[in-house]
């Protein structure tokens, strides 16, 4: 039997076209696709290496995880890198993830503060390392929360400070909170908690100033009505614009 990660994965993906002019091109990444290549030929092919022939250059401005849906801009000149990641460092550009977690947290939003490093005991993980980690920050808002057949869900609206590698998984884990399908940090495969279902973290909108002229740029991609998601009322307004029409029009399943 195939991993969870293969049974979630499709043959082929489509990164739907957001955005693209000269300077850039904004994708809704599927998950399971990779943003760059990957390290060996088994792995699907990856975003650049999708719209290489109809694009040509491309360079990712940042990255998303594998198993991470949504929204990710691929600069089409050096120049257009150069300037988004200029943007990225004087925090220019605003992300916004949707995620559904196991269980709560203690408050309704918040702030975290924990330094992340590799653990080399468990690659590619990351871990909270006050010493050797590197500053991280997020943030999260509770959108709604859900009783299930799997426990507890809640539906968080998350907003990386910084950008480091895994860290709103890490945070949210550390929390007490997993996100639902992680294979990294979440519930053991076979737990009466575990959902048989791809991560649950979708970047759903970013903002971040014009390579061209400097004028803002605002872009969001809804989520696919699909388990997690539709565990909960997607009508509520503070939910809505997540989500996609026919994810807006369902209730809780």
């Amino acid at each position: 039997m195939g991993s969870l990660s293969d049974m979630h994965i499709p043959k082929a993906f489509t990164a739907r076209i957001v955005f693209a002019d000269k300077h850039l091109v904004v994708i809704d990444k599927p998950s399971g696709m990779p943003s760059v290549p990957a390290r060996t030929p088994l792995d699907p092919p990856s975003v650049i290496q999708t719209l290489a022939d109809s694009y040509g250059f491309l360079e990712a401005v940042h990255r998303l995880d594998r198993d991470t849906s949504g929204l990710l801009v691929l600069a089409r000149t050096s120049e257009a890198r150069a300037f988004l990641g200029r943007a990225m460092e004087l925090r220019y550009v605003q992300k916004r993830y949707l995620a559904v977690v196991h269980g709560t947290l203690a408050s309704p939003e918040g702030i975290v503060h924990l330094p992340l490093a590799d653990d080399p005991w468990k690659p590619p993980r990351k871990r909270i390392d006050p010493i050797r980690g590197r500053r991280a920050t997020s943030r999260w808002r509770q959108l709604a929360i859900t009783q299930t057949p799997h426990g507890i869900l809640s539906l968080l609206e998350l907003e990386p400070i910084t950008g480091r590698s895994h860290q709103l998984r890490a945070h949210l884990a550390w929390l007490g909170a997993a996100i639902v399908g992680d294979r990294l940090y979440g519930r053991p495969a076979g737990s009466p908690e575990c959902l048989p279902t791809r991560l649950a973290l979708h970047a759903a909108s970013i903002g971040f100033p014009n390579p061209a002229d400097g004028t803002p740029m605002v872009f969001s991609a809804p989520v696919e009505a699909a388990v997690p998601y539709t565990f909960f009322d997607l009508k509520h307004t503070c939910v809505k614009r997540f989500l996609s029409p026919a994810a807006a029009q369902s209730g809780p399943g």
